[in-house]
């Protein structure tokens, strides 16, 4: 039978990627040799078209060989709006119109900055990089410019709240929910969240938690979230953030969090709270 992994174990895990990706983002942005540097009219040539040296994309002023890809990428096709061009901005807003097809990113947020670096590991896994853009990202001598530096930090960021979006998933799971037009609602507590069918394989990986306790349903209120939000919360044993040299406690787990709120009418240690229309 495979265990599955404990909350220090996942929450070490997190602290690793964080260290890993950052070593990575120093290695793909640090000075190189072997690569070739381009203006950005140099590479609108790289449409992938007849009598086009290639076909290439940039991505924070990266150059990647998409011609293996090319179905995705040339004239015509789905994406071929990325091509000869660094269209930064697009792999976020989805906005394809020739606004929208920029590499300004000076406004995105921290998940966003993010989604960017999911996109540049994608590449930089599955297709050849060939060069830098001289411009927003990359100075003439081929060295980051400040704005790729302060773009390197937002994504550093952002890894750390995930990091930290993890250790309070592990405190306080979802909890599985429904409605019924005839039923009302249901909250209720599990060893891992249930998926409801309409939501998607990525919302799994990201929702479910597992753990070897259940817990029963409470409101979480977040500062500057608008309504509280369902979360499982362990009854028993000491608080989660009771220190090693505090042996006392009350042997309630975390139920006494200032920041979590009872559900009206529900019994304060069942597991499932039911909300007739």
């Amino acid at each position: 039978m495979l265990l599955l992994p404990g909350r220090g174990l996942l929450l070490g895990l997190a602290a690793v990627a964080v260290a890993v990706m950052a070593a990575r983002l120093m290695s793909w942005w640090s000075p190189s040799a072997g690569f070739r540097l381009f203006v950005p009219g140099e590479l609108a040539r790289y449409r992938g078209g007849p009598g086009d040296p290639g076909l290439y994309l940039a991505l924070l002023g990266r150059i990647y060989d998409v011609s293996s890809g090319r179905r995705h990428y040339e004239p015509g096709a789905h994406y071929s709006g990325f091509a000869g061009r660094d269209a930064s901005r697009a792999f976020v807003t989805g906005d394809y119109s020739e606004a929208g097809l920029v590499d300004d990113v000076s406004d995105l947020s921290f998940s966003e900055m993010l989604t960017l670096q999911n996109w540049l590991s994608f590449y930089e896994k599955n297709y050849e990089f060939v060069g830098r853009v001289i411009g927003r990202f990359y100075g003439e001598d081929g060295l980051p410019t400040p704005e790729l530096t302060q773009v390197e930090a937002m994504i550093t960021k952002g890894l750390e709240e995930n990091k930290q979006e993890l250790k309070e998933k592990q405190k306080f799971p979802p909890c599985n929910a429904e409605w019924s037009s005839t039923r009302g609602s249901r909250f209720w507590c599990s060893q891992k969240r249930l998926v409801s069918p309409w939501e998607t394989e990525l919302s799994t990986l990201s929702g479910g938690v597992s753990r070897d306790w259940i817990g029963v349903p409470r409101k979480l209120y977040k500062a500057g979230a608008k309504e509280p939000h369902c979360v499982c919360v362990r009854t028993t044993g000491p608080p989660s953030d009771q220190t090693l040299d505090n042996p006392t406690h009350s042997n309630r787990g975390d139920l006494d969090h200032p920041n979590l709120g009872d559900y009206t009418g529900c019994p304060p240690l069942a597991s499932t709270c039911s909300f007739p229309l």
